[in-house]
């Protein structure tokens, strides 16, 4: 008897839940840019998910100056059949290149669309446009990532930049390299207590 308890207790014991596969798809923000590899989002965010109770694989899928249609021209392959959800984190370099929100777009909505039809949850990763742009560039780029993502059926992250923002709206020097464009190690660190719970929501939809 205490055999088979032992044999029934181990067929009905819960079965520790596998990793899921997290597809970050970016630009230099997502590769890394600057860091050491084990300092950048895609590492640290799969620490954190880790330290709160998400055990996930998060594939780094950053192209450093990449832009929305580097992202379309390399999803179909990207997107292996071991992915289950994936994070966009595209338009950066479209914005610091000047090109037309409307092509940036298009394109994003090419890649949601693209993930779509694969049927797998994703996350877009907003952001915004600096004023210098001019008012109209500026309302058309930062309303593009809602709008997408409302159309699409995709989770909308906060905007990238905002975690690492002074009260005065103004990116803090002490969370940024020295290009002033992308996070240094204590930078992306900063990031993870917002962008974390959000990529959390997302894998919670994996079925």
């Amino acid at each position: 008897m205490r055999n088979a308890a032992l044999v029934f207790f181990a067929l009905t014991a819960p079965l520790s839940a596998a990793p899921v596969t997290l597809l970050a798809l970016g630009d230099s923000l997502t590769e890394g840019y600057g860091l050491p590899p084990e300092d950048g989002i895609v590492p640290q965010l799969q620490k954190w998910l880790a330290a709160h109770g998400t055990e996930a694989a998060v594939l780094n899928a950053g192209v450093s100056g990449d832009t929305t249609a580097g992202g379309v021209s390399r999803l179909d392959w990207s997107l292996t059949p071991d992915v289950q959800a994936v994070m966009v984190n595209l338009g950066g370099n479209d914005m610091l290149r000047g090109l037309d929100p409307a092509l940036s777009r298009a394109n994003l909505d090419a890649i949601l669309a693209g993930i779509e039809a694969r049927h797998l949850p994703v996350l877009l990763v907003s952001l915004r446009a600096p004023s210098n742009y001019g008012p109209e560039y500026q309302a058309k780029f930062d309303a593009m990532f809602a709008e997408l993502a409302q159309a699409r059926g995709a989770m909308l992250a906060t905007p990238y930049f905002d975690p690492l923002m002074t009260p005065k709206g103004l990116l803090d020097p002490a969370l940024m390299q020295a290009d002033g464009i992308h996070p240094n190690a204590k930078g992306v660190l900063a990031l993870l207590p917002v962008l974390g719970p959000q990529v959390q929501a997302l894998l919670a939809q994996v079925k």
